[in-house]
C-alpha cells in the first residue's frame, strides 16, 4: 500500500512539473501538433498518478492480489504511454508511437483489475 501511495504521489508531483514545463518552457519551441502529444502525457500520466493513490486504498482494504497487479498495471501505462509520448515529442523518432497502444492496454487492464477487485470483495 505504502509504495503505490508513494508512487503516485511522486508520479502526481512530476505530472506537475513536466505540465508546468512544457506550459512555459515548450510553448515557444515546439509546434502546436507536439505541445498537444506532450499534454496528453501529462494528463494521462496525471489521472493515473491518482489512480495509484485508489489502487493503494484498495490494497489496503482488501489486500494485495488483484489490487495490487492494478497498481502495477497502472506505471506500467504511465512508463509506456506517457513516457512514449514525452520521449517523441523530445526526440523525435516516430516509431515510438507504436509504444503508445501498449500503456493505454495497461491503463485499460488496470482499471479492469480495480474494478474486479472491488466486485469481488
Amino acid at each position: 500500500m505504502r509504495l503505490f501511495f508513494g508512487l503516485g504521489c511522486l508520479l502526481g508531483g512530476l505530472a506537475v512539473g513536466l505540465g508546468a514545463f512544457a506550459a512555459h518552457g515548450f510553448r515557444a519551441t515546439l509546434s502546436a501538433s507536439d505541445l498537444a502529444t506532450f499534454e496528453t502525457g501529462v494528463r494521462y500520466h496525471m489521472y493515473h498518478a491518482l489512480a495509484l493513490l485508489a489502487a493503494a486504498w484498495a490494497v489496503d482494504r482488501w489486500g494485495a492480489g488483484t489490487a495490487s497487479l492494478a497498481g502495477w498495471a497502472f506505471v506500467v501505462g504511465i512508463v509506456l504511454f506517457s513516457g512514449s509520448l514525452y520521449m517523441l515529442v523530445l526526440t523525435g523518432p516516430r516509431w515510438l508511437g507504436a509504444v503508445t497502444p501498449l500503456g493505454g492496454v495497461a491503463f485499460l487492464l488496470g482499471w479492469a483489475l480495480l474494478a474486479w477487485t472491488a466486485i469481488r470483495n
